[in-house]
């Protein structure tokens, strides 16, 4: 399943060490400015700046944009865009392209697949998301011009070390601190913690925040496309992605009805906004705001167990190739591009439905 989306799909290809990675957006509205500024501001996010965290891959990551703009206005039609691998390393995974890494998709994608791409991880490296980012960028532009929707995701967490509770963060500096955590004191624990990993060839997780303001009420598709459910959906797809919640989430389990059911206010919104901004899987119009937990990286630097094939022998030794230590930093924009896509499409699904609700002649014909 390589397409996301119901009236804004967007179908990804390439692999790690491939020529390319690209996609197709289709569904895109007609009359949209693109911004070439936007776009690659959003590519540069995701690239790694910080020689803690990074992977030290480099890639320009230039969107050649392939179909679907005229004179830089969407005409509509499916926007397709390319974006080429131009700094991968083949030779780095030659001394184990016959083994199945711990905790990697090597085994799983063989068993699917009975083939497989060890370069890289192939289509299962996280090197995909460029083309996640591209097309979260035009679903940006989209929004922006259409709406008052208004994404924000930052790093709230790395192993052990976390933004404290009554810290506010200040989005408009998310992107000028290194682990994208916009606090100067957490961001400097961070960054220590992140050296202290590189240094033992180790790797960490941590979680990514994400808050949505601007958004109308009613967004959601009942029931089985609520708005709840498509958000864990485009972030449970996410390389390394081990937990979602939204709202107060799993801490909810622990408290009673009395505790949980928010208080309404005159303006029929409510006191703390304790659901999150979402009831039923639609949207309350109240800033909806979840987290998405990440795992440490598969690929270290230490010697490790590797299964060897074919008979499935234990070789000890060290995976090769460059690895983020920490994955957190770079997927808060990559957070942000499948938040974008998931918000496009259902702003588009609720014009469609007010469309044919309100003039059902425009939709199916004007003599039904």
């Amino acid at each position: 399943m390589n397409t996301f989306g119901h009236l804004l799909r967007l179908t990804t290809f390439g692999e790690s060490h491939g020529p390319a990675v690209g996609g197709v957006l289709d569904g895109f509205p007609s009359g949209i400015e693109i911004q070439a500024s936007l776009l690659e501001t959003a590519m540069q996010r995701r690239r790694p700046d910080s020689p803690l965290s990074g992977s030290g891959r480099q890639e320009s990551d230039q969107v050649e944009i392939l179909s679907g703009i005229y004179q830089g206005i969407s005409t509509g039609t499916p926007l397709a865009f390319l974006i080429r691998n131009t700094d991968a390393r083949s030779s780095d995974y030659a001394a184990i392209e016959n083994a199945f890494r711990p905790s990697h998709a090597d085994d799983t994608y063989q068993a699917k697949y009975d083939f497989r791409d060890p370069m890289g991880g192939g289509r299962a490296s996280a090197r995909e998301t460029a083309a996640r980012v591209a097309a979260g960028a035009f679903a940006t532009m989209f929004l922006q011009q259409a709406s008052r929707i208004r994404i924000h995701a930052y790093t709230s967490q790395v192993g052990t070390v976390r933004l404290p509770g009554s810290v506010e963060p200040d989005w408009e500096k998310t992107y000028q601190y290194p682990s994208r955590c916009p606090h100067e004191e957490t961001d400097r624990e961070i960054q220590e913690l992140l050296s202290r990993c590189r240094q033992e060839k180790d790797s960490i997780g941590g979680v990514v925040d994400c808050r949505i303001s601007g958004l109308p009420k009613g967004l959601g598709q009942p029931l089985y496309d609520k708005l709840t459910a498509r958000l864990a959906q485009a972030m449970m797809g996410l390389n390394a992605a081990r937990g979602f919640e939204i709202g107060k989430g799993f801490a909810a389990c622990s408290m009673k009805g009395s505790q949980h059911n928010d208080r309404w206010t005159a303006d029929g919104k409510t006191e703390e906004n304790i659901c999150g901004g979402v009831r039923g899987g639609i949207s309350t119009g109240e800033d909806l705001f979840f987290r998405v937990g990440f795992k440490p990286v598969a690929s270290i630097g230490q010697e490790q167990y590797l299964l060897q094939q074919p008979g499935n022998r234990l070789v000890r030794q060290s995976i090769g190739g460059r690895h983020d230590v920490c994955c957190v930093p770079r997927a808060v924009c990559v957070v942000e591009a499948m938040t974008a896509l998931a918000l496009a499409d259902f702003l588009l699904l609720d014009r469609s439905s007010t469309l044919l609700q309100h003039r059902p002649d425009s939709l199916l014909g004007g003599n039904r």
